[in-house]
């Protein structure tokens, strides 16, 4: 049975998250009816993030396997097609390799942040952005970002619910960029804690109040206390922004190396 990989663009304000849940719209369960609708299967698709609700991502991947084979271009427009009105585009598709699976063959996934540093709030990038109204210090939040990279124990840095059953993570990317009114946070691992780049966000924005410094973040690292970090930033200003594949088939990929809810 032919398996089919597509890269997914989506606003995630109006759902309840990637994954198909009884509260509400997902964008799991709008690609599922788009596939039905296409060809009449009802169909899994995988992703390889579960977002939750409010994040958004330029960079999701999936994969589905259907019966009937058609070419990646068909399958791209009536996915496309079919999932309007909802803000969900499939972007790319193609057929995947044998064995290939879009959570467990990731190897490399970035996120972007985004923080609206001003006195005004968002109007044309609201649910976008978080809007932090205080000038933050971009030196001191680089600074104290270089802490954080690397491998560590991030139970701190992880949502009481996270079920991964160890929170031991390498982040290989944390950068913090001034963009003109907006601070830009890139993090780059092979797989994420639950809300752990949105603890992050919220740890290092208390650094640029200058209510913490560097050592104070070094200090919550090492306690591996949920309780001892800082809050969790809002989804709005969250993105997937890419998920990347070294070229192997790894079905039956680590799922511990694969947790990845943000």
């Amino acid at each position: 049975m032919p398996r089919y990989r597509i890269t997914v663009e989506y606003d995630g304000g109006p759902f309840v998250g990637w994954q198909r849940q009884d509260t509400g719209p997902s964008i799991q369960a709008a690609l599922e009816d788009a596939v039905f609708a296409l060809s009449g299967e009802r169909v899994h698709v995988q992703g390889a993030g579960r977002t939750d609700s409010g994040v958004h991502a330029r960079g999701q991947v999936a994969h589905f396997d259907m019966a009937a084979e058609k070419r990646a271009e068909e399958v791209r427009g009536a996915l496309t097609f079919h999932l309007k009105p909802n803000p969900i585009v499939v972007i790319a598709a193609e057929l995947a390799p044998k064995g290939f699976h879009a959570r467990f063959s990731a190897t490399y996934r970035r996120y972007h942040y985004r923080i609206l540093n001003r006195r005004s709030p968002a109007a044309m990038e609201r649910g976008h952005v978080w809007h932090v109204p205080v000038p933050l210090e971009i030196e001191a939040m680089q600074e104290a970002a270089s802490v954080l990279i690397g491998t560590h124990d991030f139970n701190s840095f992880r949502s009481v619910s996270c079920q991964a059953k160890s929170s031991i993570k390498t982040l290989e990317e944390l950068s913090v960029t001034h963009c003109g009114e907006e601070i830009h946070l890139d993090v780059g691992a092979r797989s994420f804690l639950h809300n752990q780049v949105r603890i992050l966000a919220g740890t290092l924005q208390m650094v640029g109040r200058g209510q913490w410094s560097k050592d104070d973040v070094g200090a919550a690292l090492a306690a591996r206390d949920r309780t001892r970090a800082g809050p969790t930033a809002p989804p709005a200003g969250l993105c997937l922004m890419e998920v990347r594949y070294d070229g192997r088939s790894d079905a039956e990929g680590d799922p511990e190396e694969s947790i990845d809810e943000n």
